[in-house]
């Protein structure tokens, strides 16, 4: 049997990467699928890769009416959500010296502020015993130059999962965070950098990680899938790390 048989999966950020994998594994386990993101031509791509019925809808995530009009999309679509992964989040990485405020408040609203009100605009149409992911990552607990205020923004989802698993037991919506490690995606070649560049940051990565190796976007899906479906129903306000050994080893 499929674990997400009949159930009501949406995506954030869903259109490249962790996200589009983790939609189309959930679409292949039997979900109704919809996915958002910010680009029109990546989101209707993805649709189209991921199949069986599935919609996405255009907005970005530190904008709260965009969030408002995503969900009642869905519920006109498909109904309540079972399943909500939020997963829509950016990555600026710069020394500490030449951060500016814009760097700042652009991490702050898409990967913290986006998340709280991913969550919080969803309580009316989210089923009770629904499961809430949200994407964190390994450097939420763990120093890196650079990257100082993006680990920051994690950290802040991290503990949003326990407070907010407290606050919804009575609906029995439990909230978990799911932490890659460095990951294999079009993230990396976001930044604008040449491909020798990019080359040399995917080979940077690779030699801090145990398994000296990244990650891929479908080993990841494996992991919400584990967190979306009732393999893990005694699992609540918690997170699962897969990272490689980096936090850790």
């Amino acid at each position: 049997m499929k674990k997400l048989e009949n159930k009501i999966a949406v995506v954030t950020g869903g259109n490249s990467g962790i996200g589009l994998a983790t939609a189309k594994l959930f679409a292949e386990q039997g979900a109704s699928v919809a996915i958002t993101g910010r680009n029109q031509t990546t989101v209707d791509s993805a649709v189209k890769e991921i199949g069986n019925a599935a919609i996405g809808i255009v907005g970005d995530v530190s904008d709260l009416n965009n969030i408002d009009k995503a969900y009642k999309k869905v519920n006109e679509t498909f109904g309540k959500i079972d399943v909500l992964v939020v997963n829509a989040g950016i990555f600026i990485a710069a020394p500490l010296a030449d951060y500016t405020e814009e760097m700042f408040d652009q991490s702050s609203d898409v990967n913290f502020k986006g998340v709280f009100f991913s969550i919080q605009r969803a309580l009316p149409y989210l089923n009770d015993g629904a499961s809430v992911i949200i994407t964190g990552s390994t450097v939420g607990e763990k120093g890196m130059a650079t990257a100082s205020a993006y680990a920051a923004t994690k950290a802040a989802v991290r503990s949003l999962a326990r407070g907010l698993s407290a606050e919804l037991l009575d609906r029995q919506i439990r909230v978990n965070v799911l932490s890659p490690g460095p990951i294999d995606t079009p993230i990396l070649e976001r930044g604008g950098g040449s491909q020798a560049e990019i080359d040399s940051v995917k080979a940077y990565l690779t030699s801090l990680v145990p398994v000296k190796r990244l990650g891929t976007s479908e080993e990841i899906a494996e992991g919400f899938l584990y967190l979306a479906s009732d393999d893990s129903k005694y699992m609540l306000g918690g997170e699962l790390l897969l990272d490689g050994g980096l936090r850790t080893i």
